[in-house]
């Protein structure tokens, strides 16, 4: 029994047991082929090499096959599949040697046909049954069950019985699923394999009971806010909350315990899915050349991602970070995504570059993704604020028009709303500029506004996760402060919907749901990660820094909005400007940039737009005057 005590068995004694059982199946089938009596001299002497052959095809196969090379007490159906294969495949072998015997040399079969049979019965029985006691009995018994850990599966489908056959196989750990939970409406007898089901309303119940450590999610939720309620509950209770992957992620068909992970914060702040318009968007993009700003960065790539799905004849690429540009690049190439990819290494602001790629490539909708977006970084540079956002845009802008891209789609943010910082005010011009556009050129310019992305570059997901790794702190500005959040997926997929819907010059915003309290994010990543907050990591909050203010807004004080066929885009009623005086303001930054001017920069900026007023920045003197 020493030898199931290891942690792996070598491979040499498993095949020394299946060759074993080779030689114990085909004597056991003599013996009942003859009633446990060989009378006659030849069959005992034919025995030996009938042994033989069995024996020594049985090895081959098992070599060839490599039957012993999975570990035993982890089998699954793979090596159960592996196994009968071979065992058929060997069986054939004996069965094609008896009918060359008999149809070539008309001699009587070599091995009695009821011998094969039995042969390949007691073998597979014997090979697998050793398996199956291995993996549910002996090591168990030899390493020990350790204290078991309680489970609750959410959902009853096929993904929540592969859950719970992988976490009960899982030898390393020590699971027990004591309950299913699904949307029933009230208890009922039903089990399955003896796990009684459970409605969902009684979850709270379940746990309290059972003293639960871990809630599986097999299936969707019916709402987003039962999967909130549900989840908020388990975190507050200690319960570790996991995801089955979908059936399309599983290895191999098969789900293995590996796979379940805890869920993300990501999953947390979800809503319900949005629902495209994919005729129309595929009617404004298949078989077009499609360019993308900006498309290294973490808003660019994912238009990437998304616009392929629609079936462009080309995508141009065009971004100055080299290393990321090269991962989508690879991304793309790797999964066989498109065929017409163009990477262009390339600067907004620099007219060649710029105009040697439009006019080259004539694309027929520009997403102008690119920006300088980090709102502390942006209210220490203001002039490169201008020379990126403001200039470069106005030069795609204007190169659109020159070569007639039929659609120019900007990306803007909500902080272009009463702009508290150097950064929100510079995408405000841009909407400015690019919307006084609309009514002097065929082009169509449409501006997309919304908040903040979940996980983009720079973004406080990622920067609480390094954090909470790190072993703490986490750093909140402000204990009271709030933001909108938005997945990539999700902000691309409305960019998307918003440029094939517009007629031009619209701003559209996107239902970004409620705002979300930074520090309540913070704890609960802190929870989702098995951390207490207070004792194992703390939060600490820093102070609001330069241009950052506490609440942010999607719309501006006299602006109002009318809705559009799509629940989650809305159009912005705003003011219009005259494209003539919106070009003479921009205009009259080149001075101070020129200088490097920073406050006249500023100024400009606030004699632009009006309502932008500073907030924790050196540039409130520029308000009091």
């Amino acid at each position: 029994m020493w030898i199931f005590s290891k942690k792996y068995t070598p491979r040499w004694i498993v095949l020394l047991i299946d060759i074993s059982i080779s030689i114990v199946s085909i004597m056991l089938a003599y013996l009942l082929r003859f009633d446990f009596e060989i009378p006659k001299v030849e069959v005992v002497k034919s025995l030996n090499e009938i042994v033989m052959l069995v024996v020594g095809l049985r090895t081959l196969s098992f070599l060839v096959a490599r039957t012993f090379s999975g570990i035993v007490r982890y089998t699954g159906l793979q090596d159960v599949q592996r196994i009968v294969i071979t065992l058929f495949s060997g069986t054939m072998c004996f069965v094609a040697i008896n009918l060359v015997r008999l149809w070539g040399f008309g001699k009587a079969f070599f091995i009695p046909m009821s011998i094969v049979v039995m042969e390949f019965m007691f073998t597979l029985i014997f090979m697998l049954g050793l398996r199956w006691v291995v993996k549910m009995f002996l090591v168990d018994l030899l390493v020990g069950r350790g204290k078991m850990k309680n489970v609750v599966i959410y959902g009853t489908n096929d993904a929540a019985l592969s859950a719970k056959h992988a976490i009960e196989s899982d030898r390393s750990e020590h699971y027990r699923v004591v309950a299913f939970v699904d949307n029933i409406s009230k208890k009922s007898d039903k089990q399955i394999n003896n796990v009684p089901i459970y409605p969902i309303s009684q979850i709270e119940k379940v746990i309290g009971d059972e003293e639960i450590d871990y809630v599986l999610l097999a299936q969707s939720f019916t709402s987003t806010e039962e999967k909130q309620r549900i989840i908020d509950y388990c975190l507050s209770k200690g319960v570790t909350i996991q995801n089955v992957p979908k059936v399309d992620k599983w290895i191999n068909g098969e789900l293995s315990s590996k796979q379940i992970r805890r869920i993300k914060i990501e999953d947390l702040l979800e809503r319900d899915p949005i629902q495209l318009d994919y005729d129309r968007i595929q009617a404004q993009v298949k078989g077009k050349v499609v360019m993308v700003t900006g498309a290294a960065g973490s808003i660019g790539s994912e238009m990437v991602r998304q616009l392929i799905k629609f079936e462009p004849q080309k995508i141009v690429l065009f971004d100055q970070a080299e290393t990321p540009m090269y991962e989508i690049e690879t991304e793309i190439a790797d999964a066989n995504l498109h065929s017409n990819i163009k990477i262009v290494m390339g600067d907004i602001t620099d007219q060649v570059r710029v105009e040697k790629t439009i006019s080259e490539h004539l694309p027929e909708i520009i997403y102008h993704a690119a920006a300088y977006k980090h709102v502390p970084m942006m209210e220490n540079n203001p002039i490169e604020a201008v020379r990126n956002n403001v200039f470069g845009t106005k030069l795609l802008a204007d190169m659109a028009i020159k070569y007639g891209v039929k659609r120019f789609v900007m990306v803007s943010t909500d902080k272009a709303v009463n702009p508290t910082n150097v950064m929100g005010c510079s995408k405000r011009i841009c909407e400015i500029y690019t919307q006084s556009l609309n009514a002097t050129s065929e082009t169509k310019f449409i501006t997309t506004r919304f908040g903040n992305v979940l996980g983009s570059n720079g973004s406080v997901i990622p920067r609480f996760k390094k954090q909470i790794e790190d072993g703490g702190p986490i750093t909140v500005t402000h204990p009271n402060i709030t933001r909108f959040f938005m997945t990539i997926p999700e902000a691309c997929q409305l960019v998307l919907e918003a440029g094939a819907s517009a007629r031009g010059g619209e701003i559209f915003i996107f239902d970004m749901g409620k705002s979300v309290k930074i520090a309540d994010l913070a704890a609960k990543m802190v929870k989702l990660s098995g951390l207490q907050l207070g004792k194992d990591i703390q939060i600490v909050y820093t102070g609001l820094r330069p241009g950052e203010k506490l609440y942010e807004e999607l719309l501006a004080d006299k602006e109002n909005t009318i809705p559009t066929p799509h629940p989650q885009i809305m159009v912005a009623k705003v003011r219009e400007y005259d494209h003539k005086v919106a070009e003479e303001q921009i205009e009259k930054f080149r001075e101070p940039i020129a200088a490097q001017d920073h406050f006249q920069v500023v100024a400009q900026m606030k004699a632009m737009v009006p309502e932008f007023q500073s907030k924790n920045s050196i540039y409130e003197a520029l308000d009091r005057k």
